[in-house]
C-alpha cells in the first residue's frame, strides 16, 4: 500500500497541526500517517483526510500488489 499523505500536505504547503486543528484528527495520528508509520487507519479518520483535502481516497493511497513468482 503506498501512502501519499506527505506528498499532498507537501504540495500544498499543509502543516501536520493545522489539518489537525481542522479536521479533529490528533496530532499524533497524523504524524504516524504523514511518515508511513501506521499499520492500520481508522475508516473515520480517513474520510476526514479526504473531505478536508478534497480528494477520493484513491489519491491518498494506492493499492500495490504484492509480487509472487508466479507474477
Amino acid at each position: 500500500m503506498k501512502n501519499h499523505v506527505s506528498k499532498i500536505f507537501g504540495e500544498r504547503l499543509l502543516s501536520i497541526t493545522e489539518v489537525s486543528e481542522s479536521t479533529g484528527i490528533s496530532r499524533n495520528s497524523l504524524t504516524r500517517i504523514y511518515y508511513k508509520r501506521t499499520k492500520a487507519i481508522n475508516f473515520e479518520t480517513i474520510e476526514k483526510l479526504c473531505d478536508y483535502l478534497q480528494v477520493p481516497m484513491s489519491e491518498l493511497f494506492e493499492y500495490e500488489p504484492i509480487k509472487t513468482a508466479e507474477n
